[in-house]
C-alpha cells in the first residue's frame, strides 16, 4: 500500500470548497473599503438584437440541414441507378467491391513469381548449360 502524505488529495475524495456567500446587502457594501457598483436587474426576455441573431442562426442551421438532406438524396438516387450483379445487399457483391485490391495484389504477386522464375532459369542456363560463368 502506498504511503499517505499529509495534504495529498486523491480524486473523488477532495474536501469541499469553503465558499462564503456573496454580500449584496447595504451593510456588506458599507463595511468594505471599495464601493460596490449597483447592478441593474437583468431583463427576463431576449432583446430584439438577440432575437434577430437567434432567428438568423436558426435560418442558417435549417439551410445546412436542407443541403445535407439534398446531398443524401442525390447519393441514394445515384446508388440506386448503378447496376449491380446481384441483390443490393448481396455479400458477394459487397465482397467484390471491397476486396478488389486483393485481386490486384494477387495478380502482382503472380507476375513477380513468374519474373523471378525466368531470371532463375536464365542464370541456370548461363552457369550450368552454356558455362559462360565458371564457379570454382
Amino acid at each position: 500500500m502506498a504511503k499517505r502524505v499529509r495534504g495529498s488529495v486523491r480524486p473523488g475524495q477532495r474536501r469541499p470548497i469553503d465558499r462564503r456567500p456573496a454580500t449584496t446587502s447595504a451593510a456588506g457594501a458599507a463595511s468594505s473599503s471599495t464601493p460596490v457598483a449597483a447592478s441593474a436587474p437583468r431583463p427576463l426576455g431576449l432583446t430584439e438584437a438577440e432575437a434577430a441573431r437567434a432567428a438568423e442562426l436558426e435560418a442558417q442551421l435549417l439551410e445546412q440541414e436542407r443541403q445535407a438532406e439534398a446531398a443524401r438524396t442525390r447519393v441514394r438516387e445515384r446508388s440506386s441507378r448503378e447496376p449491380s450483379s446481384g441483390p443490393a445487399g448481396s455479400l458477394a457483391v459487397r465482397a467484390e467491391q471491397e476486396y478488389a485490391y486483393v485481386a490486384r495484389d494477387v495478380k502482382r504477386i503472380g507476375e513477380m513469381a513468374v519474373l523471378m522464375l525466368a531470371i532463375l532459369l536464365g542464370l541456370w542456363a548461363l552457369i550450368d548449360v552454356v558455362k559462360v560463368v565458371t564457379i570454382n
